[in-house]
C-alpha cells in the first residue's frame, strides 16, 4: 500500500496522475486508485440526492405554503432544476435510476420543508406526489 495516500492525499493524486501520463502502470497504487474512483462515483450520487431533496422541499413549500410564494421561491426552484440538469448531463448514467433517487430524497425533503415552513411533517404526503418528469420540467409548478 502507498503510505503517501494516507499522509498527503494531494501529493498522492499528483504522483498517480504522473504515473498514468508517463505510462508507468506498474507504479500505480491500484487498490487506492480503485477506492478513490468508487468514492468519486458515490460523491456524484450524494450530490444528486442532496439537490433532489432541496428541490423537492422547495416544491413542497410552493404547494403547501402558497401564501409565501414569491420570486425568491420561484428562482430557488429554477436554480435547483438547472443544477440538477447539469449534474445529470455530466453523469447520464444516474438518469435511469432517477425515480429511485427521488423516492429516497423525498423523505429528507419533507423534513426540510417542515423545518422551513413550521408545518408538521404529517401535513405533507408520505410518498412523493410529483412525477419525475415534472420535477425537472421548468413549466411544472404544483398547485
Amino acid at each position: 500500500m502507498n503510505a503517501l495516500h494516507d499522509s498527503d492525499f494531494h501529493a498522492w493524486t499528483q504522483e498517480q496522475a504522473g504515473y498514468l501520463r508517463a505510462g508507468r502502470l506498474h507504479d500505480i497504487d491500484l487498490e487506492h486508485l480503485a477506492e478513490e474512483l468508487e468514492h468519486m462515483g458515490a460523491r456524484e450520487r450524494r450530490e444528486l440526492s442532496h439537490r433532489l431533496a432541496v428541490l423537492l422541499a422547495h416544491l413542497l413549500k410552493w404547494q403547501h405554503h402558497p401564501e409565501r410564494r414569491g420570486n425568491s421561491g420561484r428562482l430557488s426552484i429554477e436554480v435547483q432544476r438547472l443544477d440538477l440538469a447539469e449534474l445529470l448531463d455530466q453523469n447520464p448514467s444516474l438518469r435511469p435510476r432517477l425515480a429511485e433517487y427521488v423516492s429516497a430524497a423525498y423523505r429528507k425533503a419533507i423534513l426540510l420543508a417542515a423545518q422551513e415552513t413550521g408545518l408538521s411533517k404529517s401535513q405533507f404526503p408520505a410518498e412523493c406526489p410529483y412525477p419525475v418528469e415534472g420535477i425537472m420540467d421548468a413549466g411544472y409548478w404544483p398547485e
